[in-house]
């Protein structure tokens, strides 16, 4: 039985715009009373009261009053207001025109939200350096959402030369922060080493921080890490407890992690009818290994009650992904069925991976020519369709 364990690693989000917009609202109520002249702050306050009841339009009015004397929180927050179209029909635009006058003012969260239009090209041409720029500028106050961007950006390359340098010393400030996503992105420079050398230790690091926050993708490769020995001793009980944590929201990698070792009995007592529930969860979100493995526990009766047409049933879900294992379990079960012309097909579909053997030459003394083209144009025709999986 072939039991994978591999990583999971997802792409690094751009932002955490709407996410932040809540936080941002609450900075300005903090900051609101602390500047400008008494009228103005009276105006900027009746805006704030009427955003707090929900009276965006109100709100917008005295906004702009109070935003229009350069009151640097009300232009952020008229701004925020014309960007997520509250009170206002949505309006890039005019967001920009007040995001630059408070960022131009030094408030970091107007500098972030401007960052963000320009990065997203929203109400304008999409342009990587302003962004960089205003990322720039709000991550050197330490707002370590601008810090996590602009990192992405460095990693990306987008705006500016890629530099994986730039982008561990941004991770680094947002990380020690307690940001879990830039957690998460540190620890995979350090595991993956574009940039700096490979550090599986700091890597441990960086992803225990992250997953005891709860972010599944790195409770799943710290797992990983327990699971293989890399950075840290091997544990095979550390690593079911994250892989169970993981796999609990539902992260299919984990879900098929955790019955690889309930199915050997790693780190956890063996249990075939355990390995059959995460192998099904994970199989029925589509992850192509995990069905191949439930469609051997169906073939072998083990945890599930033995029934050979479920096991056909997850072979070909996994042999249309590609699984050449499961290409060549199905080509077996067709030849069984003397379906001769689809277990030849599959096994010259499997055979692009090595995984045939002898068998399809003894399938093929059962075939006619013809019916032996026709399996041959029927590989082709499934490759093509498949990109050559």
């Amino acid at each position: 039985m072939r039991n994978v364990v591999r990583h999971y690693h997802r792409d690094s989000p751009v932002s955490y715009r709407w996410g932040f917009l809540a936080l941002l609202r609450t900075l300005v109520i903090t900051l609101g009373c602390m500047i400008a002249a008494p009228s103005t702050l009276a105006d900027f306050q009746q805006g704030l009261d009427a955003w707090q009841k929900g009276d965006y339009e109100t709100a917008i009015k005295w906004y702009r009053l109070a935003a229009e004397q350069g009151v640097v929180e009300a232009q952020q927050n008229l701004a925020l207001l014309y960007d997520v179209g509250e009170g206002v029909p949505q309006d890039y635009q005019a967001a920009i025109k007040w995001y630059t006058l408070a960022a131009e003012q030094g408030l970091a969260a107007a500098q972030f939200n401007l960052a963000l239009l320009y990065e997203q090209g929203h109400g304008t041409a999409q342009d990587y350096a302003a962004a960089i720029k205003w990322y720039s500028s709000a991550a050197e106050q330490g707002l370590a959402v601008a810090q996590y961007n602009l990192a992405v950006l460095y990693s990306r390359g987008n705006g500016v030369p890629q530099d994986h340098t730039s982008a561990i010393k941004w991770y680094t400030l947002a990380a020690d922060q307690g940001d879990a996503v830039a957690q998460f992105e540190l620890a995979r420079l350090y595991e993956k080493a574009p940039g700096t050398a490979q550090d599986y230790a700091a890597a441990a690091k960086w992803y225990t921080l992250a997953a005891e926050q709860g972010l599944v993708e790195a409770q799943q490769n710290l797992a990983l890490l327990y699971d293989t020995g890399h950075g840290v001793p091997q544990d095979y009980n550390i690593a079911a407890k994250w892989y169970t944590l993981a796999a609990e929201q539902s992260l299919a990698v984990a879900q098929f992690n955790l019955a690889v070792l309930y199915e050997n009995g790693r780190g956890v007592a063996q249990d075939y009818v355990a390995a059959s529930k995460w192998y099904a969860l994970a199989a029925d979100q589509g992850y192509a290994s995990a069905q191949y493995n439930l469609a051997l526990l169906y073939d072998k009766g083990l945890g599930v009650t033995q029934d050979s047409k479920v096991a056909v049933t997850w072979y070909i879900r996994a042999a249309e992904q590609g699984n050449s294992s499961a290409q060549h379990n199905l080509a077996l079960a067709y030849a069984l069925a003397q379906d001769y012309v689809a277990a030849y097909m599959w096994f010259s579909i499997a055979a692009v991976d090595g995984a045939v053997g002898n068998a399809q030459d003894i399938v093929s003394q059962e075939m006619t020519p013809a019916e032996i083209e026709q399996a041959q144009n029927l590989a082709r025709d499934w490759q093509t369709k498949h990109g050559g999986l």
